[in-house]
């Protein structure tokens, strides 16, 4: 596992210790970290939340330059929610630790022209299959379903 997808993971791991969700997601331009986070929607009482939200909202205001030399480091496959900000912002690659636990929007990033690199990293499996066995309810809200 790179430094990159390492943080990405210890902000997961946050997230489950305050009682939330563990995905977590870091925006990295030029190997700096502009932004790191987890998904916060249980601890904030927020809708929009997810890893991959915090992550772009703790990097700050930037410009659409600096979005097109950045990659997004994510826990688990983007949702349609944060696929919808890495177009926005034009973010041209997205590492994504696993996808066998929830599949996103990686068809609409590749479409799109996005870079995407799935790792099928065992710790993030491992660490989202039993938030899911211990927290069905949760995930489900958490996926909208």
């Amino acid at each position: 596992m790179d430094i990159f997808m390492r943080v990405a993971m210890e902000e997961a791991q946050r997230g489950l210790a305050e009682g939330g969700i563990p995905i977590g997601a870091v925006l990295v331009r030029k190997g700096t970290i502009l932004g790191r986070g987890h998904n916060r929607r249980v601890q904030k009482g927020s809708v929009i939340l997810h890893a991959e939200m915090d992550a772009l909202e703790n990097a700050g205001r930037l410009s659409a330059g600096v979005y097109r030399e950045c990659v997004l480091y994510t826990t688990l496959s983007p949702c349609a929610m944060c696929s919808g900000a890495i177009l926005l912002y034009g973010i041209p690659k997205v590492v994504i630790g696993e996808n066998r636990t929830f599949m996103g929007e990686e068809e609409l990033l590749k479409a799109r022209g996005v870079h995407v690199e799935v790792l099928q990293d065992q710790s993030c499996i491992d660490l989202m299959n039993a938030f899911v066995a211990e927290k069905p309810e949760l995930w489900n809200e958490d996926i909208g379903l």
